[in-house]
Order: C-alpha cells, then sequence, then structure tokens
C-alpha cells in the first residue's frame, strides 16, 4: 500500500514520470489514477489527469511497482532519478484486439473515499471560459442560470441549492463567501485556473463548516510550471472583449514568480426585446495577481505567496439612464456596482525528508472587498475584511492504510453592511479544530469519516460530523456512500442582491437570532453514488447514478410569494432538496467523445403560505455534450465541442395578488440552448477559436416584470429562466511560449 502524499508535500530528491496506455499505435494515452509506489514500502504516489507522478527517490529504492485497475500490474528498475515514461498493459488485451483510448478532460477517481469530478484544463478550453461562473457549461453535475435581468451576473446551482450552500475555495482556502458570494465567480479569470475539482454531498472537515451541498475548488495555475508567456484575447459580437497575460519566471533555483493580468470591457448597449432596458450591464474590470512560489527540495518544503488586486463596476438599467445626471432620482431607473477588493494569500507546505508519510501544511489568507452601489431608488454598500487560517498535520498510524489529518482552523469576518438608510454591522470569530482519519485499501474499500468541533462567538459551539466511504463489488466500478452536516450563517443582503433590483420591500420577521435576528442555517446531507466502467463496441466508457438528499433542520427562508414583499424569516417546517442524476460517457470512436445526462431536482420549502417547490428551479434537465479532435498532423489539429441544453419548466414566484398586466403564469416554459466552440491549434504555442452561445437564439420574453412602470409597485427583475440577449458569437486566440 502506498501514502497519497499531500499537495504541499515534497521531498529531498524526486523521481518524476507518466504513466501510459499501451496500445498498439503506442501514442500517447495518459492513464489518471494509476498507483506507482516502491515495493515494500509506503513510499508513492497516485497518477494525475496528465499521467504525471512525483515520489521521494532514494538510492536504496530500486524496484519500482506501477498498477492500475484493469491492466497489468509492472515492476521495474530504477537506478537513477531521471524522469521516466512507462506502458501499462490491460490485462484484457487480446493478439487481434487494437486498443486505443484518450485521457479524459473530465472525470471521477475510482480510489476516492469522495465523489469528485475532475476538471482539467483541457476541459476549460472547449468553452470560452472567460470567467469562474462560465467554467462549468460543458458539466452537467453543475447548474448555471443568471441571477437576474439586468446585472447580467450567472449564479450556479449544485443538488438543486444554489451557490451559498456550496464551499468554494481556491487552492483549498474558502474565496468566494460573504461580500463576494453575489459576483465573486466573476473574478477569476478562466486562463487562470489549472484544474477544478468538484465535491458532491459533504465535503471534507478540513476545509471547515460551512460546506451544505459540496464543494468546489479551483487550483491556479503554478509558475513553476505555467507557460513563460501566455497571451488570450476574446472578443464577442456583443462587443464584449478580455485580454489576459501570464509572465512567469524562474528568479533563482528556489524561487518562481508569475504576474497574471486580467482585463475586460463591455460598453455597448444592447436592447434586443425592446423593453427598454440593457439586456446586459456595461462593465470593465482590471484584476491583476503577483505569485510567488518557493520550492526546497533538500529541507522538503514548498510555498506560495499571492497578492492579489481587484476593481470591477457595473452599470445597468434603462437604456437612457446617465448615472451623472440620473442616479438615485426618478428620471429613468439605473444602478451601479462598484467594487474593489484585495487579498494576501500564503500556504507553507513541510514534508519530513526521513519520513515522507508526515507532514504539515499552513494556510492563511486576508481578503479586504468593498462594494459601493445602488438599484433604482434603493442603496447597498458593504465592506467585507476577512482573516482564514488553517494548519494540517498529516501522517499514518501503523501503515500506510491507515491516515489521519488534524489541525486547527480560526477564522476573522467583518462586516459593515447600509442597506438604504439602514446599518448593519457585525464581527464573526470562530476557532476548531479537526481530526479525520482515512482507511484506504485501494482493491476494495476506502473510508473517511471526519469530526471537527468549533467554538463561534455567534452561533456558539457545535460539533460538524462528515463520513464518506467507496466499495469496489467488481472490476472498474465504485460504489459510494456519505453523509454530514453543515453550519452557516446567512448573509441575506450580499447573497441575495438580485432582490434589490425590484421594488419589493424587505421584511426580516424574525427577531431574536444574532444575526439580522435570524438564526444559522443548518442541514445534513445524505448521498449514494455508483460508478461502472465498460466497455462499449470495443470503445470504453463509463455510467454514473447519484442520488443527493439535503434536509434542513433551519433555513432563512427568502419569501418571494408575495408581489410586493421580499419576506426574511426562520423555516418553520420541513425543507429539502433531493437531486438524482445519471450520466452516460463513451469513447464512441476514436478522438470523439459523447456525454449525456438527465438530471431530476425535486425542492421543497415551507412558505407562510404552505409547502411549495423552490420557484425557478426546473425538476428536469437533459444534457449533451459532443467532442471531436483531429489527429495532431505537424503539430496541428482541429477540435470541435458541442453542448446541449434542455431544462423543464420552472415556477415562477406566485403573481397572483398582482394586477393583470403583471401576472405572470404558474410555470414557465421549456428552454433549449446550444453552444459550440471550433479550436484550430497551429503549433504548440498558438491557437484561435470560434464559437457561439445560445446559437438557436432562444430568449425569455418579457424578462422584466413592470419595465414600462420601473418605479411602480410592482416592478421586478428576478423572474429570469432563460436568455436573454439571444445569439452570441466569439472569437479569441492563445499564444504561449514555453
Amino acid at each position: 500500500m502506498l501514502v497519497m502524499l499531500p499537495l504541499l508535500a515534497v521531498s529531498q530528491s524526486q523521481l518524476q514520470g507518466v504513466v501510459m496506455e499501451a496500445n498498439e499505435k503506442n501514442t500517447n494515452l495518459p492513464l489518471p489514477g494509476a498507483n506507482v509506489y516502491w515495493l515494500n514500502t509506503s513510499i508513492g504516489d497516485v497518477t494525475d489527469l496528465d499521467g504525471k507522478f512525483s515520489i521521494p527517490y532514494e538510492k536504496k529504492h530500486k524496484q519500482l511497482v506501477i498498477s492500475y485497475v484493469g491492466y497489468k500490474t509492472d515492476t521495474i528498475i530504477v537506478n537513477t532519478p531521471e524522469a521516466i515514461t512507462h506502458w501499462l498493459q490491460s490485462t484484457s488485451a487480446l493478439g487481434a484486439v487494437t486498443l486505443s483510448a484518450r485521457k479524459k478532460s473530465s472525470a471521477t477517481s475510482y480510489l476516492e473515499s469522495k465523489n469528485i469530478i475532475n476538471i482539467s484544463s483541457e476541459e476549460l478550453l472547449k468553452a470560452a471560459c472567460c470567467n469562474l461562473s462560465e467554467s462549468f457549461e460543458t458539466n452537467p453535475s453543475i447548474d448555471v442560470n443568471f441571477a437576474d435581468a439586468v446585472s447580467g451576473t450567472k449564479q450556479i446551482k449544485m443538488l438543486g441549492l444554489t451557490s451559498p450552500y456550496i464551499l468554494i475555495a481556491t487552492e483549498n482556502i474558502p474565496s468566494i463567501r460573504g461580500a463576494s458570494q453575489a459576483f465573486g465567480l466573476t473574478f477569476i479569470p478562466g486562463t487562470w485556473v489549472e484544474s477544478i475539482q468538484i465535491t458532491k454531498g459533504m465535503g471534507s472537515v478540513v476545509n471547515g463548516y460551512e460546506s451544505i451541498a459540496g464543494q468546489i475548488n479551483a487550483e491556479l495555475q503554478k509558475p513553476i510550471k505555467d507557460d513563460a508567456f501566455f497571451l488570450n484575447a476574446y472578443g464577442a459580437s456583443s462587443q464584449r472583449m478580455e485580454l489576459n497575460t501570464h509572465f512567469n519566471t524562474k528568479v533563482s533555483d528556489k524561487w518562481h514568480a508569475g504576474v497574471y493580468l486580467h482585463g475586460n470591457i463591455h460598453d455597448e448597449e444592447h436592447d434586443v426585446n425592446h423593453d427598454g432596458f440593457l439586456d446586459m450591464p456595461k462593465y470593465h474590470q482590471i484584476n491583476v495577481m503577483n505569485r510567488w512560489q518557493y520550492t526546497n527540495t533538500e529541507k522538503g518544503v514548498v510555498s506560495f505567496l499571492n497578492l492579489k488586486y481587484l476593481t470591477d463596476a457595473k452599470q445597468a438599467g434603462q437604456t437612457n439612464f446617465d448615472p451623472k445626471r440620473d442616479k438615485l432620482t426618478t428620471n429613468y431607473w439605473g444602478s451601479e456596482i462598484d467594487t474593489e477588493r484585495y487579498e494576501v494569500s500564503g500556504k507553507l507546505g513541510y514534508v519530513n525528508p526521513d519520513l515522507p508519510w508526515q507532514s504539515v501544511g499552513v494556510q492563511v489568507s486576508y481578503s479586504n472587498h468593498q462594494q459601493d452601489s445602488y438599484f433604482g431608488l434603493k442603496q447597498y454598500d458593504i465592506k467585507h475584511k476577512s482573516l482564514y487560517t488553517n494548519a494540517v498535520y498529516n501522517t499514518i498510524i501503523a501503515d500506510s492504510r491507515h491516515k489521519i489529518k488534524t489541525g486547527l482552523s480560526y477564522t476573522n469576518d467583518s462586516y459593515n453592511e447600509l442597506v438604504n438608510l439602514e446599518k448593519f454591522g457585525r464581527t464573526e470569530n470562530s476557532a476548531g479544530g479537526f481530526f479525520e482519519y482515512s482507511f484506504d485499501n485501494l482493491d476494495a474499500i476506502n473510508l473517511t469519516a471526519g469530526i471537527r468541533v468549533d467554538y463561534h462567538n455567534l452561533l456558539g459551539t457545535f460539533l460538524t460530523p462528515r463520513f464518506h466511504i467507496r466499495y469496489t463489488p467488481w472490476e472498474k466500478s465504485a460504489l459510494r456512500a456519505s453523509f454530514g452536516r453543515g453550519k452557516r450563517s446567512a448573509n441575506i443582503f450580499a447573497e441575495n442582491q438580485s432582490m434589490f433590483a425590484s421594488s419589493r420591500a424587505f421584511n426580516i420577521l424574525d427577531s431574536n437570532g444574532n444575526i439580522y435576528g435570524l438564526d444559522p442555517e443548518i442541514a445534513w446531507n445524505y448521498g449514494l453514488s455508483f460508478l461502472q466502467g465498460f466497455n462499449l463496441f470495443g470503445r470504453k466508457g463509463d455510467l454514473t447514478v447519484d442520488y443527493y438528499r439535503t434536509d434542513f433542520i433551519n433555513q432563512v427562508v427568502l419569501d418571494y410569494e408575495t408581489p410586493t414583499e421580499v419576506n426574511i424569516y426562520n423555516l418553520n417546517g420541513s425543507s429539502y432538496a433531493s437531486s438524482f442524476q445519471i450520466e452516460f460517457n463513451h469513447n464512441t470512436f476514436e478522438h470523439f467523445d459523447v456525454r449525456l445526462a438527465y438530471k431530476y431536482y425535486d425542492v421543497q420549502t415551507r412558505y407562510t403560505a404552505g409547502k411549495r417547490e423552490k420557484p425557478l428551479t426546473p425538476k428536469h434537465r437533459l444534457f449533451g455534450n459532443l467532442s471531436y479532435e483531429t489527429h495532431v498532423k505537424n503539430n496541428s489539429q482541429w477540435k470541435f465541442d458541442t453542448t446541449f441544453n434542455w431544462l423543464g419548466a420552472q415556477r415562477f414566484m406566485s403573481t397572483l395578488g398582482s394586477p393583470t398586466a403583471y401576472q405572470l403564469p404558474e410555470y414557465s416554459d421549456t428552454v433549449s440552448t446550444l453552444n459550440a466552440q471550433i479550436t484550430r491549434v497551429f503549433s504548440p504555442r498558438f491557437e484561435v477559436y470560434v464559437g457561439g452561445e445560445n446559437i438557436t437564439n432562444v430568449r425569455q420574453n418579457n424578462p422584466i416584470v413592470g419595465a414600462d412602470n420601473p418605479f411602480g409597485a410592482y416592478f421586478d427583475t428576478t423572474q429570469v429562466y432563460g436568455p436573454i440577449f439571444g445569439s452570441m458569437y466569439y472569437a479569441g486566440l492563445r499564444f504561449k511560449i514555453k
């Protein structure tokens, strides 16, 4: 058995290599998830999505074992730490059978106890992916939709729940939370992202207690591995322009540094549906990151330091709105959202050179987020200062099958908000400790059991248990089960800023809790998942079926069922979200992949008017993705990708109390969208791409209720279930120097 070294672990000398699949053409087909370890030791690694591994090397180690489910296990002799490439032979190979496969750009591990979907940089390039909110268009596990009809902000959902219930982290440091919850996904440029890990259900106790529906972690580009120079230029038919540049350099033998620049601008007016309102806001953003990486292999130390600065400005509203003239007046309805944010974060990792299964990691992050905004006559400002620290110790018990993680964490959040003329301020402090045990028998079973105890100045002292188990009943299969508890304070204004873009009055009906007079949200999540790999028509594929349910013990309910009000109160009764998904992946023929999925949601909440479906959440969704790549010839290649989405009818918030002219039906129409992209790779350095979003030009009719009277009692921009702008086409180029 082998020790899975943590992300920050390095050692005194490393043996690096790549594990490939042997096939008739001997093409480079990486094997992700292969086990690589020194014979009769607990020292090893598991290959990443590119088939790469890195393990500690000492002269006394001579025999390297490489194994993978469904392939012949090889033991090779290694006399020097020079990089190696090794091909594994499938155990099902016959003399007359031609084996071929391709690296999957999005894959779920057969070995992890948690249900984790790994998205590589190759998958991210299948769409324009200008920022993190647009990185999930080709993944059926994440739903993406607009939050309202004026801000242009995309929100994501997982397991039927919106992003506040998902712990979103950058390199395992929680980053999209508090004041950044509404727009923070647009603050991480897509080119900065190296890979994404999506965890369905409760995540690890190591990352905190706030996760309820799951976790999303974005790994950023590393200066030591990223291109010395990278350029991405993008332009869309909507007159949206973006530019990304990366500069990386080797400062010394131990230090590498990178400067990452992102800028975007959209300054054109579009009113395709002629309702007098911009279909998408005007905006501009400048985003800068300076990233430092220190690696000392002799002492077993690696560290990162990140410095980030962002300024972002949006203007939305009626086409005739001029902020210099009309701000906070009834001349024309308009909105401006100005954000300034800076962050400092660092990670330090140490692995004992003599005992490579022992390691320590420390994470520290500080951010200052300032947003000044108004929506018509409503004003909303927020300042959020946040400090996060986490220290983790890793080791084994007896042998490498038994691993433990333990540590301490501390967070401090200071909020100051102005809602119209009313001020809200609070400081949240929490300190906690955690312990996580993992049993890892790769051939049959893998389980992770964790618990943490936290003291929070407003939420009290509480326990957070979480459990994950994976069992392999037969070859190329993985049966998983999980359960756990999550707890969080609801930032009702920062997380739901779309409600300001309406004439609704806000009413907080409970007043005995510690946060806005409300109690914290508490929920249990349970999940089952089954993954089965197979060969169909001589080609590889897999089928995943999963079911998750979230039961709220308490939930902060935002009740839009009265047309002129948003009533906010603690749950009185039951609230749950059930999610069923079946996903089929198949390499139908060489270089051609098919991904199909069906998803069913049952999301119910107890409102004061009774139990009802969660608004604007389709019960049924169909998803299809087709991708094809030509053979590489003279370093050039074509890539084609198409994604289809069909959303079933969605329940509107009740408008029965509105005048007839402002009433909506109970359910929306169904929605079908088609996206496509073509990429031409001219060389390893240069490629261009063209694509289209919503090619079928589907648009929601009258997305703004009361657009003719924006200062009237029934004005509402939150009843959005589909695209507003219509078709959008884009083109771009990527250039890099290694």
